[in-house]
């Protein structure tokens, strides 16, 4: 019998808390809430075997949501003192230790996980590991924009999101995404596409398009410095991202713009506001 999948096992036995199911082997009890209402002995059917409350195995004609080995996105049902617990579609929650997770979810929060057996041979789920299993056949093309939702922060990389919940995809680490969670859904635009499939993506739009947004922004920052931003067009790449929140090729681009609009000046490398 194989524990997390679907298999077919023949009625061996009826009892009256339900049905014994057997591979010939092994045998495994189908609650009686669950026998079809006719059968005979020796039928086959067609079960998932997972855990009961108590570790033992049981039987459901139910279909879980994943199965061993795959992965997807699952409702966090609860999050207490253990770990979460999610909604794969059976009567108990799929566990999700905590030392599986790459960021503690809320509940109802939809998150991608992977479905495995740990040590103590129980079915659980982990956050973990799904960069590996997203595909790295993209149907895209540079310049589409698609829906895309984030599963890993990469820190040093960027952050991960698996386009259409398939396939892999990352925002580089410059761009600003404080204000996002794990299972968050973007619309994202392919910039790019590896040898090896996987593609990069932006957060942000075309930059003629963006370059408003990212101009009025600027502004709203210089006014709450009295008009005069604390550092100078030749700020490192560093300061300008933590100061303002974006590239230095974006917050020039917007500099650019405020100043072809003469509401700024540049006066030894000083951006001041002209009409205060």
């Amino acid at each position: 019998m194989k524990l997390g999948e679907i298999q077919k096992l023949k009625i061996e036995k009826k009892v009256e808390f339900g049905v014994y199911l057997s591979d010939g082997n092994e045998r495994v009890l189908l609650p009686k809430k669950q026998v079809p209402e006719e059968y005979h002995i020796g039928d086959e059917i067609s079960v998932f075997l997972y855990k009961d409350s108590k570790d033992r195995m049981i039987a459901t004609t139910n279909t879980p949501k994943l199965t061993l080995g795959q992965f997807g996105v699952l409702t966090v049902s609860q999050v207490n003192k253990v770990g979460a617990f999610l909604d794969w579609g059976l009567e108990k929650d799929l566990f999700l230790p905590f030392k599986e997770m790459t960021r503690q979810p809320s509940e109802g929060d939809e998150i991608i996980v992977r479905v495995y057996i740990d040590k103590s041979q129980r079915l659980c789920a982990s956050m973990k590991g799904i960069y590996d299993l997203l595909s790295k056949k993209p149907p895209y093309q540079v310049g589409d924009e698609v829906e895309a939702r984030i599963y890993e922060f990469g820190h040093d990389f960027g952050t991960f999101v698996a386009l259409e919940d398939k396939y892999s995809a990352m925002i580089p680490r410059h761009e600003d995404v404080s204000k996002f969670r794990i299972g968050d859904i973007l619309m994202v635009r392919v910039t790019g596409i590896k040898e090896d499939g996987k593609c990069d993506v932006t957060i942000r739009d075309k930059a003629y398009v963006q370059m408003d947004e990212d101009a009025q922004a600027l502004l709203e920052l210089i006014d709450s410095y009295a008009g005069v931003l604390p550092f100078t067009e030749k700020a490192s790449p560093e300061v300008i991202k933590r100061e303002t929140g974006l590239s230095k090729a974006a917050f020039k681009r917007a500099v650019g713009r405020l100043y072809k609009e003469r509401k700024i000046s540049l006066e030894n490398g000083k951006i001041r506001r002209i009409d205060l």
